[in-house]
């Protein structure tokens, strides 16, 4: 069977002298080492992206995490300083795209920003003072330090244990918890329609959520598990099991005959 195809959202950057739609590389590596799937970037151009058809020649859909936020006219909000920076572009790509995978089961597993966009895109809102008012060491955006050290597993989990995540690690609990990093200045505040919490920090910030009755495999995750995609067991699992739900997706859409025309 050929290898799932998996679409990979983007940030729309101004890197002088172009505009760019760009994904960082340890999404793209962990897509390609882990997931063991063919990744394509997904252009941020907003309505003249066709939804359906896309999604027609996809296995899965990859959110990617980004240093700009959800704008929040997007949730019913006017914006501020602590909700910049905003890439208006994405959000008008990613939201459609995200509440219609879903509606068809294509798997989708949504990272940091992807998580907060899967929550919005269901009807719910982000909280912008998030960094003011966190109180756990380790919760946060750090700015300085290397790559490593930044995103180095910073805090523990209170999973669901009737959860799809809880069943995903399974096997890299240990009281009832996983060990992840955390790189994020916001946080989900309401819940969208049908958008089920699996896990919290220590001070409830929502970790880990899917999508109640969907028809296929939703994650959203607020961590980074692409980073240490390899050498961390559960960022590892996550990343292999999506693969999975990808595979098991293709697999089905193969076996649908094609009406003659």
């Amino acid at each position: 069977m050929s290898k799932p195809l998996i679409a990979i959202t983007s940030d729309y950057k101004d890197v002088e002298p172009y505009m760019w739609h760009a994904t960082p590389s340890p999404y793209i590596d962990a897509a390609t080492q882990v997931s063991d799937v063919i990744p394509m970037i997904v252009p941020s151009i907003g309505d003249k992206l066709e939804v359906d058809s896309l999604l027609d020649r996809i296995d899965g859909l990859l959110v990617t995490g980004s240093r700009s936020n959800v704008h929040p006219s997007n949730y019913g909000q006017d914006p501020t300083e602590d909700h910049a920076p905003f890439d208006e572009a994405r959000d008008a790509t990613t939201l459609p795209l995200i509440k219609r995978a879903v509606e068809r089961g294509i798997p989708v597993l949504a990272i940091c920003r992807g998580i907060q966009e899967l929550n919005v895109a269901f009807g719910g809102s982000i909280t912008a003072n998030f960094q003011k008012t966190r109180q756990i060491d380790g919760h946060g955006y750090p700015w300085e330090g290397t790559m490593d050290e930044r995103f180095a597993l910073a805090h523990g989990l209170q999973i669901d244990p009737n959860s799809c995540i809880a069943d995903i690690l399974r096997n890299e609990i240990v009281d009832d918890s996983v060990q992840v990093n955390s790189l994020h200045t916001q946080a989900l505040d309401q819940l969208g329609q049908l958008v089920e919490v699996e896990a919290v920090s220590e001070d409830g910030t929502i970790e880990a959520v899917t999508i109640k009755d969907a028809p296929g495999f939703v994650v959203g995750v607020q961590w980074h598990p692409e980073y240490w995609a390899v050498e961390d067991q559960t960022s590892n699992t996550i990343l292999r099991t999506f693969g999975d739900a990808a595979r098991r997706y293709l697999a089905q859409k193969q076996s649908i005959p094609v009406a003659a025309e």
